[in-house]
């Protein structure tokens, strides 16, 4: 039952770890987040054609179910640009955004993607996120850091620019409207960013993000605030979410259906790519499947609470992570210090500037992305760096969201290249530092063969997709050595064969034997050995020519050499030479 009541409530795995410091950290990381919350969610309900307050319940309620029931750390849920811009989109041509009907259609529509994304956790489809490669999530999270970044230039500046579209759209209307930058709020912004900056490289026990935004407010309002030209968040209705179960428009679940599948998969592409992105920056944890069931819970329930559909956000995971977040109870903080905030001091909201808003975003993309790891991918792996690029390019000049489906195809692509091109080597023994024999590839360290015996390692899987190429590096190598006839053909750590497989060893070991020479194979592997009886292998080669090493395999191969040629060579390859005719030369 452990792992039953481990996804009932996940909290179990990490509760423990609580303590008087980590609830400071948590409490601090919490209030910071709330206070950038609050301008995002606005902004968030505006694209998706809803009320302003709406952003806000979304952020206080998703918040705190996923924290509680997903696998992230420090990611915190809430609405993010793709989804706002997605659902936006879906329902615009349904009805008016804005209206009484979009709102009920929006709420129902969460539901709907919050039951998809439970099915999906529960029928443990995250194992398929395991395919999706590491490089996808270093260059998701970079493409979204400049994405935020970008996003942020025209509040900094000050300027009124149309929002929307990928990275270059958004430079070529800023560039277009920068000789209508405004001074004050440029210094506004510039004063945020370069506080958090110096506090969180100097003083990261200090609310760092929540002192930055104090000094630029104090700053706007030295320099006359709004009349300055400095925009400001502006005033909010203090109401909170209430239980309002979307049971209108009921009569058109088959409509909204293939859009709530859509939502659902970017929301989980979005969550569980950010969620592994911190989890492998902090050296953490992280289960793909129970993350599903906690984005999926937070959207049921936020749909039943005037929620509309969210998933994990990077600007938000960001500052609980730079704010020194320890565990999922930052977002639960962060979600009831919104609601003190709006409880309190919905009033001095509208003090907020925006561009001290922007510089702390800001710095927040410019930590997300992880350079070291983006060197480190370009400089080791050219499969990786394919990906990488991709994903990164697709994220900033077509979509965010795009960029997952470029990143996991690419991936997918990657595998399957690699899957049916197995790595195959000839081997031969050399002698190590220590006076062992280790079998190493003869090729690249130029060791001697022995003139009779080839001893071939393949690395991969041997089935329909691989039979082509290993083919092509057979006939390379048995045509560069067409004396030796005795083949080892080394499986041990093998997993994968299938009929075609099977076809390729009993068709060359026919050949081999039809030459003269002798084919043996090592396998340990118990699924391949039942594999290799399964397709007859094994009944086409005979059990004596089915060995557990190399060893075993060597001392038999042996015994069938031709004496003669053993005679007059003076290469005595291996240990067992010294038995042979002419076994005292060296």
């Amino acid at each position: 039952m452990r792992p039953s009541l481990s996804s009932l409530f996940p909290a179990r795995l990490w509760i423990n770890k609580v303590s008087p410091d980590s609830l400071r950290a948590d409490l601090f990381a919490g209030f910071s987040n709330a206070a950038i919350v609050v301008p995002q969610g606005v902004a968030f309900a505006t694209i998706a054609g809803l009320p302003p307050e709406y952003g806000l319940y979304t952020a206080m309620i998703t918040a705190v179910v996923a924290a509680l029931w997903g696998s992230s750390m420090v990611m915190i849920s809430g609405p993010t640009t793709a989804i706002s811009a997605l659902l936006f989109a879906t329902l615009q041509d349904l009805a008016v955004p804005g209206s009484a009907e979009f709102i009920q259609l929006a709420l129902l529509l969460t539901v709907m993607v919050g039951v998809f994304q439970m099915l999906a956790g529960i029928a443990r489809l995250g194992g398929l996120v395991s395919f999706v490669s590491h490089s996808v999530m270093t260059a998701f999270t970079a493409a979204a850091a400049v994405l935020i970044g970008v996003s942020q230039l025209a509040g900094a500046l000050g300027l009124h620019v149309e929002g929307g579209g990928n990275v270059l759209e958004r430079l070529i209307r800023v560039g277009e409207a920068i000789s209508e930058t405004n001074m004050s709020s440029t210094i506004v912004a510039a004063v945020s960013l370069i506080s958090v900056v110096i506090l969180q490289t100097y003083a990261k026990r200090l609310p760092g993000f929540l002192i930055a935004l104090i000094l630029g407010a104090a700053v706007a309002y030295a320099m006359g605030g709004a009349e300055a030209g400095i925009a400001m968040v502006g005033e909010l209705p203090s109401a909170f979410p209430i239980f309002a179960p979307p049971t209108e428009n009921l009569n058109k679940l088959a409509d909204l259906a293939p859009a709530a599948s859509a939502i659902a998969l970017v929301g989980l592409l979005e969550a569980i790519s950010i969620g592994r992105a911190f989890a492998v920056r902090r050296h953490e944890k992280f289960d793909a499947n129970q993350e599903m069931i906690g984005q999926g819970l937070s959207n049921t329930v936020g749909g039943f609470f005037q929620c509309y559909a969210g998933s994990g956000s990077f600007t938000r995971s960001g500052v609980n992570a730079e704010g020194g977040a320890q565990t999922p109870l930052a977002g639960v903080f962060a979600s009831m210090f919104l609601a003190l905030i709006l409880l309190l001091f919905a009033p001095l909201i509208k003090f907020i500037p925006v561009p001290a808003m922007a510089g702390l975003i800001l710095f927040v993309a410019w930590r997300l992305i992880d350079r070291k790891e983006l060197h480190h991918v370009i400089t080791t792996s050219r499969p990786e760096t394919v990906i990488l690029v991709l994903t990164l390019g697709a994220g900033l000049f077509i979509e965010l969201d795009f960029a997952i489906y470029v990143g996991v195809i690419a991936s997918f692509a990657v595998f399957i290249y690699e899957s049916s091109h197995p790595s195959i080597v000839v081997s031969a023994p050399a002698v190590t530092k220590s006076g062992r024999r280790k079998f190493r590839n003869a090729d690249t360290h130029k060791i001697p063969e022995c003139p009779q015996i080839v001893s071939i390692r393949i690395d991969g899987p041997l089935y329909f997709g691989s039979v082509d190429h290993v083919e092509e590096e057979w006939d390379k190598f048995r045509a560069a050595r067409p004396n030796q006839t005795h083949v080892i053909f080394y499986l041990k750590g093998f997993g994968k064969i299938d009929l075609a497989g099977a076809d390729f060893l009993i068709r060359h070991i026919r050949e081999i034997r039809a030459a003269g020479g002798s084919f043996r194979i090592v396998a340990l592997f118990p699924p391949l050995l039942q594999s290799l009886r399964r397709f007859h292998v094994i009944e086409e080669i005979g059990e004596d020519h089915l060995h557990i090493s190399k060893g075993e395999a060597l001392d038999a191969a042996t015994k069938e050499l031709n004496n003669d040629i053993c005679a007059n060579c003076k290469k005595r390859v291996f240990t067992e030479c010294a038995d042979l005719p002419g076994g005292n030369k060296a």
